[in-house]
Order: C-alpha cells, then structure tokens, then sequence
C-alpha cells in the first residue's frame, strides 16, 4: 500500500539484492489476514530477496503483558509452525527463510545498552504516539509499552537489514525509527506496507477479536459460521471483510476468483480481475451469499493443509497448552463439586451492541415493554424487559443498546425472551435506570468484552442451573467516570469504553 525510502530501495537494488525482515509479536493466534504478508513474502522471495521472519516473544510480552512470559517460549513455537505451515500452503520454500527469536538477541549486552541509549533521546509523547496503533491502550498505560518502538527500531540494526515489510497499521512505529536510529549513529532503513484486511465485522481483523477474524485452525463449520455472521451488505463495498480478503489475498495467490452460483442464477462466473468482481457487488450483481458461499471454499482449500499438519498429536499437545482454554473447568477434586471449580470467566457471555428497531407495550403487562433488537446479520431478537417504568418508549427507538444473547431463551408473561439489555442502576431510593451506551460508531453485532478477556469463545446458551451470569453480575459496577466494569476491568468494544450517562456507583443487572 505504502513506501517509505523509495529512493534508497533504487539504489539498493542497483548494487545487489535487498535484505527485508517481517516481525510478528506472538501474542493471539495468527488468523487468515496473515495469508496477506505470507503472499507478499513469497513476492519477495521470488523477487530474489533476503527474507528473515522475527518472532518477537519479547515485543509480546512488552505489549501490555498480553502474553504472559510462562507461555511465550509456547507461543513462539505454535507460531513458528503454523507461519511455515501457512507458507508451505501457499507454496513457498522454507529453505530460502531464515527464522530468528527476538530473544536471541533482544537481551545481549549491547543491545540492552542501546535501549537505553535510546530511551535517552526519545521523548515519552513520540514513544506513546508511535505504539498507538499497535500497542495496546489502556488507560494507564505501562512503560512497558513506551519501550516497545524503540526496539522494533532497533531490531532494523541488529537483524542487519536494509528493510522492514509490515502492515500499514505499523506506519508510525516506521517514521519512529527512521527518525531515531540515525540519532545513535545507525542507518534510515526502508519501510514497506501492506493494507489491512478488515475484519468480518467491519474493522481491522484482530487476534483479540474472537468475531473479527478466522482463526488459522478453525473448523470447517466455524468458518462456514463465521462467514455467515460477516457483514456483506448488498452493494456495499465499504469495509467489507469478505471483499478485502479476495482483493488481498485469493487474487495474489490465484491470479483469479470464482463465484460459484446456481445455474439458475446464471452458473458459476470466473474473475481474472478484482475490479470486475467489486464492480458487479456494487451493482448487485453478485449476491452477498453466493460471494460467502466462494470464499469459504477457497479458504478452506487454504486452511486444509494447515488443519492437516496440526492434527498430529504433538502439534495439538502444543497448541492446547500455548492457548489454555479459560472456559474449561479443571478436573473435580475427591470430594469437590465440579460447579466450585468451574471457571466463571467474562469470555463465556456473548455480549453484543445491539439496535432497537421497535418498542410496544406487552399486551399482558403494563410493567414490561416488548423490544425488537438487531444484533447483527441476520438476528433479530425479541427482548422483553422492564424499563417501562424507568425509561420512555421513544428513549429507546433506534437507540444502541448493550444485549446479553447466550441467556436460555425463557417466556415472560406469555413472550418469548431472547436477551436481556444490560443496564446500570442505582442502589438508593428512588431507583433509577439507564441502559449503557456503547461507544458512538458502533454497529449491530459487534461484540462486547471484559478488558484482558477478549479471546475465548462464549457458551452457546448459559446453563440456568450453573448460574455463570449471576456470578458474574455480582462483580459488574459502574466506576466513578460512569464505566461498566467487572472487578475494575472495563467493558470494551473495537471503539471504546461502554459507559452510561449518570449512574455513578451503580450496579449492573
């Protein structure tokens, strides 16, 4: 999408072949938009290049501590062997890659010396301002995080390289380093990017976004779920994952795309150019479901053999214990009921945005309002909920609501619940009720999780009996500055805090 050195690229190649790296923090799993730099490394290599992969375990653990440093040596392997393996799909040679650990380098003596002689000259707003787009942000954020550009500028030196390739997301932490580096006597590398393939929700993929993405060892019937949920509007061609992911990823490797149709529907049509398929979507042409129904065929072409490789025992021993299932109960202990031990973690709620289409009156009950929610395509839940009291009826119309949806489905005077709408309260007299508000600019569907719980798959209906919600809520608060928490950790979107208006203090139910 981008080159930063255009110029000393030119020269470079007039002397002899270039050397690039491409560094991946081995944090959460790497998803499908990894098929986006594993085509162009193969470019690269065909190219005649030099390529290195880094499998930055110490960047990992710098970002916020989103890998704890006991799994990190597990994280690196699982990502060593599912990167060659996503190579191997795409059939690129592995012996002309050099693979390299951060860690086998990061913590020499002269490298060690030459953060902190860079931590000397850099300030703390250039430091925060370069990691914004890659490091995690929270609202007190650790040094840790501050450190992690620089070292990213510094692995350009040590790996000796004349460029480094990585998403166009990395942009500031590249202008970072091509200001910085010559401040320690070292030369301005070239930076190359590519563009980000959107997510399934409509925003950057994420590994920490279990809806956004595909992951590498998905199942067939989870892709095929997945796909299904992705937003695909009829004509809209605006972050659209599925779209992105033919234009950056299958037309690369194919040279072509094939919509599969019925022949009722004018048969299979073959596209030997992106442009020409994107032109038929937006004049809807193209139908949303037969563009899924194409995609998943051929990613599931993609993922065979990777799906293949990690069904050995030794890889599914590995993958198991570098990503520890938190949902799963630990065995019972002699003596011990299983429900003491269960692990009653925020992941296992599917909270979701959703948008209130209709309200009426329940026809048996002036307490209790009768709510049309959207939450994402194709849903549409009937929610019944007592807010009648609390909040007028035209407050809710079109209003962006926070849903509980894995709660069993249980009727209410004669209406069939799907959901409840989370809403803060206050605890003193008279009472009163807010619903909490996402962030602005969220859609429909987009998922709702509890800071530093945002991998993990939720349950597919919460069982009454094992009460995981009721245990939950009893941690949900709402903070001083009018947050939703559980135990002082907030609930987040892609964009932001969930809040309420007013409720200071208050509870959530």
């Amino acid at each position: 999408q981008e080159v930063l050195g255009e110029d000393k690229l030119a020269a470079i190649l007039k002397e002899r072949e270039l050397k690039i790296y491409w560094g991946t923090a081995t944090t959460g799993k790497p998803h499908v938009a990894y098929f986006v730099p594993m085509s162009k490394i193969a470019d690269f290599l065909k190219a005649g290049c030099e390529v290195t992969i880094l499998f930055a375990d110490l960047h990992a653990y710098l970002d916020n501590m989103k890998a704890p440093w006991e799994l990190l040596e597990l994280r690196t392997r699982y990502y060593e062997n599912v990167i060659k393996a996503m190579l191997e799909s795409i059939g690129v040679p592995l012996e002309k890659l050099k693979f390299v650990r951060g860690t086998d380098y990061q913590l020499s003596k002269e490298y060690t010396l030459d953060v902190y002689r860079l931590s000397s000259v850099v300030t703390q707003h250039d430091a925060k301002k370069a990691g914004a787009e890659v490091v995690k942000q929270v609202e007190h954020p650790l040094l840790s995080g501050l450190l992690y550009p620089g070292l990213q500028a510094l692995d350009e030196e040590y790996l000796k390289v004349d460029a480094q390739f990585g998403g166009v997301d990395q942009r500031k932490i590249f202008t970072f380093a091509e200001k910085y580096l010559p401040s320690l006597g070292y030369a301005k590398r070239v930076h190359l990017m590519n563009p980000m393939v959107p997510g399934l929700t409509g925003s950057k993929m994420s590994s920490s976004e279990e809806e956004s993405k595909i992951d590498l060892l998905d199942r067939k019937e989870d892709v095929k779920k997945k796909l299904k949920k992705a937003f695909c509007e009829p004509g809209n061609v605006e972050n659209n994952g599925i779209l992105s992911f033919i234009k950056h990823v299958l037309f690369p490797l194919k040279s072509e795309f094939v919509v599969l149709r019925e022949e009722k529907w004018g048969g299979n049509k073959t596209y030997t150019a992106y442009e020409a398929l994107e032109k038929d979507f937006a004049e809807q042409v193209v139908h949303p479901g037969d563009l899924k129904n194409s995609v998943e065929v051929a990613l599931n072409k993609l993922l065979d053999p990777i799906r293949e490789k990690f069904n050995s025992p030794e890889l599914k021993k590995l993958t198991n214990a570098a990503y520890p299932n938190p949902s799963k109960a630990k065995p019972a202990e002699k003596g011990t009921k299983n429900s003491e031990l269960e692990n009653v973690v925020p992941s296992r709620l599917d909270i979701r945005v959703g948008k209130v289409i209709s309200v009426e009156k329940h026809p048996d009950a002036d307490s209790l309002y009768i709510e049309k929610i959207d939450v994402g395509e194709p849903e549409l839940r009937t929610v019944v909920s007592g807010l009648v009291q609390f909040v007028p009826r035209e407050q809710l119309q079109d209003r962006l609501v926070v849903l509980l949806c894995n709660l069993k489905p249980q009727k209410m005077r004669g209406v069939e619940s799907q959901g409840m709408v989370l809403c803060a309260s206050s605890d003193g007299e008279p009472r009163q009720v807010e619903p909490l508000d996402p962030p602005a600019g969220c859609c429909a569907g987009e998922r709702v999780y509890v800071e530093g719980y945002e991998g993990g798959e939720p349950d597919d209906e919460l069982k009454p009996k094992k009460k995981v919600f009721e245990k939950l809520q009893a941690d949900f608060r709402v903070s001083e500055d009018c947050v939703a928490q559980w135990k002082q950790r907030n609930f987040l979107t892609k964009l932001g805090r969930v809040s309420c208006k007013s409720l200071k203090g208050g509870s959530i139910s």
